[in-house]
């Protein structure tokens, strides 16, 4: 099992319900489901969202959500993040006032599950990021890190129904997060990567979800040049990662990928 910073424990049960049922034969069945609860964010007393999740690392996730709708910047200074279980909020203080009311009048809906959101121009930073061209990814540190992201203990292993995001340095998992949204996943990273003061410029980002538009802003946000999936792509999005010179590696299953964007920081060993 890869030395994880911070990962899945499909051991809490508070992530899984048991839940009876019948086979296809009609035998009686008890499987593992992910849980899913609501958290509602607030900024700097100001409510934002109300998030679907399966309630792990709240904190974590109420930082990347703002960091990727551009409610908060890289820059500021958060003075306290408070979670609240029993009534299932989390609180973002920062240390100066925020001003989002114009970005929540511009929500808008994105494609995939878990209904994920996008407040206000999507390319707000996007065109201010210059992702590090010398970065360098071999071809047999993607097909370890496949293999090592497949055989680490998680909830998908577990129950199923459920994305994972994972953050790596070449053969390396580092950060490994799950929800039921991809969104949420992504979100989670970004914010234990604010948290703890870690730059993505050497890193390579893999998700289980497609390759949208919103997950190539949000890796390009991040400052990580590499972004693999074992699903597929699209078109946007594969336009948005040649724009931004993100290296974009879709369909990585066993020793199978595919290139549409930034070939050249594979290295073919």
């Amino acid at each position: 099992m890869p030395d994880l910073l911070i990962g899945p424990d499909p051991g809490d049960p508070r992530l899984v319900e048991r839940v009876a049922g019948q086979d296809e034969n009609g035998e009686a069945v008890e499987i593992s489901v992910p849980t899913e609860r609501p958290l509602t964010l607030y900024l700097n007393g100001q409510e934002v969202v109300t998030m679907m999740t399966i309630g792990d690392y709240p904190e974590y996730l109420a930082l990347g959500f703002l960091l990727n709708q551009n409610m908060l910047k890289p820059g500021d200074a958060v003075t306290a993040v408070d979670y609240d279980a029993e009534i299932e909020t989390v609180v973002v203080r920062t240390a100066g006032c925020t001003d989002f009311e114009e970005k929540l009048r511009k929500k808008t809906q994105t494609s995939g599950c878990a209904q994920g959101t996008v407040f206000g121009d999507l390319m707000e930073r996007f065109d201010q990021v210059t992702l590090p061209a010398e970065a360098r990814l071999t071809v047999s540190q993607l097909l370890a890190l496949l293999k090592a992201i497949n055989t680490t203990p998680s909830l998908y292993l577990e129950a199923g129904a459920i994305h994972g995001c994972v953050l790596a340095q070449g053969a390396q998992p580092l950060i490994y997060m799950e929800d039921v949204g991809r969104h949420n996943a992504v979100d989670k990273i970004a914010g234990y990567m604010f948290r703890h003061g870690i730059g993505g410029g050497d890193a390579v980002f893999y998700t289980t979800g497609r390759l949208t538009s919103e997950m190539v802003v949000k890796t390009v946000q991040m400052g990580i040049p590499i972004l693999v999936s074992r699903s597929g792509f699209t078109a946007w999005g594969v336009q948005l990662a040649r724009k931004a010179g993100l290296t974009l590696i879709g369909r990585a299953k066993g020793k199978r990928f595919i290139v549409l964007s930034g070939a050249e920081r594979l290295v073919r060993d």
